[in-house]
């Protein structure tokens, strides 16, 4: 990077940006599509920046896709109501395949900075490549379980948001257990046993689960969390895990939920998690996979995210997901009753 010192929420833990280098204060935001979101952001780097006069703030949003005017709009709000001493040292900048600012673009040198920012904070989010075999091989068992029809590469390369290559080299080595009818449709011939298991194997990093927990004294109940999520109504969501598998099948052998399995719908983008802070503040990562988590979000990306609609606004995560999501919280003994309710109530193919 440049000679400049980094560091990550340093001596001033409370303001929450994601990077300071040198006096420049830097808040790197992924695929928004929220004006809430650019608005929180920022005025989470306008409080420092209020506090000392040396800092200067940035906001990035990387392949937000919220209209250049919109944008302006915003900082045209912010600008009427923050102190000119504020409103000199804060940019709001757009990252596609370039960086322009508003007000005014960056110089060469920072705009240097801020995509080595960038790239730092996409290495610790996590990538946004999708895993295309592990996607068509959960549509052909979503279909093998839901409907018993067979598809077309065509559809599946449009449900999964792929090319046909892509589609080739995911049935390839699926050999025999792929039934090719006639009109070139495809459909498994039996559950998927062992490439299932090897799905759940993976299943943290294609769906680059991210979990959060409580540990205050008092943690909110699931059913809080629900309802605090039904109200902000974030876009892209849906609910997975037990509450999901119970929707399915409401005779599941658990009392309760465990935990809130949330699917965040975000094909080809990172993640935006904004809405973890508004759902609740006292949410924290969880990088232990042994500590238990209360709330837990799933990255769907397939470009046809297959929910169902739900009673609240939100949307009920796809029969697969909810199965992935079981094994993922250990829940062995209610994945195998939950899968093997799928696979005795499937639809016959016709």
């Amino acid at each position: 990077m440049t000679d400049k010192a980094t560091t990550r929420n340093s001596s001033t833990a409370h303001r929450e940006v994601d990077a300071r280098v040198g006096n420049d204060l830097v808040e790197v935001k992924f695929g928004v599509d929220a004006i809430r979101t650019l608005r929180t952001s920022l005025m989470q780097v306008a409080y420092p920046v209020s506090e000392d006069p040396s800092l200067h703030g940035y906001v990035v949003l990387v392949n937000s896709s919220i209209a250049v005017d919109r944008v302006k709009e915003e900082w045209n709000r912010a600008w009427s109501v923050l102190r000119p001493e504020v409103q000199e040292r804060l940019t709001i900048c757009l990252m596609t395949d370039s960086i322009t600012g508003i007000p005014i673009d960056p110089n060469p040198e920072t705009q240097r900075m801020l995509a080595e920012v960038v790239e730092s904070e996409r290495g610790k989010e996590g990538g946004n490549r999708t895993d295309y075999a592990f996607v068509i091989l959960k549509l052909l068992i979503h279909q093998w379980l839901t409907s018993g029809q067979s598809v077309t590469a065509d559809w599946l390369a449009r449900t999964a948001g792929c090319h046909y290559p892509a589609v080739a080299r995911a049935l390839r080595p699926l050999g025999s257990l792929v039934e090719r009818a006639s009109n070139r449709s495809v459909s498994l011939r039996w559950f998927p046993e062992q490439e299932f298991t090897r799905m759940v194997a993976i299943s943290d990093r294609a769906r680059s689960t991210v979990r959060f927990c409580d540990d205050t004294s008092q943690p909110r109940s699931v059913e809080s969390q629900l309802r605090r999520l039904e109200k902000l109504a974030p876009p892209g969501l849906a609910i997975g895990g037990v509450l999901g598998a119970k929707h399915t099948f409401p005779a599941l052998d658990i009392l309760g939920s465990p935990r809130l399995d949330i699917s965040l719908h975000c094909p080809g983008k990172h993640m935006n998690l904004d809405f973890i802070k508004l759902l609740d503040p006292a949410l924290k990562p969880v990088t232990d996979p042994l500590q238990p988590a209360t709330v837990v979000v799933h990255a769907l990306r397939h470009h046809d995210p297959l929910f169902t609609f739900r009673q609240g606004g939100l949307a009920w995560a796809d029969p697969v997901e909810c199965l992935l999501d079981l094994y993922e919280a250990n829940l062995e003994m209610q994945a195998a009753q939950f899968r093997d309710h799928l696979k005795t109530t499937r639809p016959a193919k016709s």
